[in-house]
């Protein structure tokens, strides 16, 4: 009986805090708009593929690069 005085308290406190996070949120907009972003993945945009591909001056400066270390590399044939 004794373990109530302490159990009812904080379940309270629990519940008023959870309470609280929730009408948080929901006053935040956080579930305003729910449908946009489950629709953009779906959504074939050409702009995101020209970010997977490298500019042309990208691919020449790295072409050099792994020239130069190719130099740099010895031979094991000595």
């Amino acid at each position: 009986m004794d373990s109530l005085y302490l159990l009812i308290p904080v379940s309270l406190l629990l519940v008023l805090g959870i309470g609280g996070l929730l009408a948080w949120s929901v006053l935040g907009g956080q579930f305003d708009d729910l449908d946009t972003q489950a629709q953009r993945i779906l959504d074939d945009d050409k702009s995101d593929a020209s970010l997977a591909t490298p500019a042309p001056s990208d691919t020449a400066e790295a072409t050099s690069v792994t020239r130069n270390r190719s130099r740099d590399v010895p031979s094991g044939g000595d």
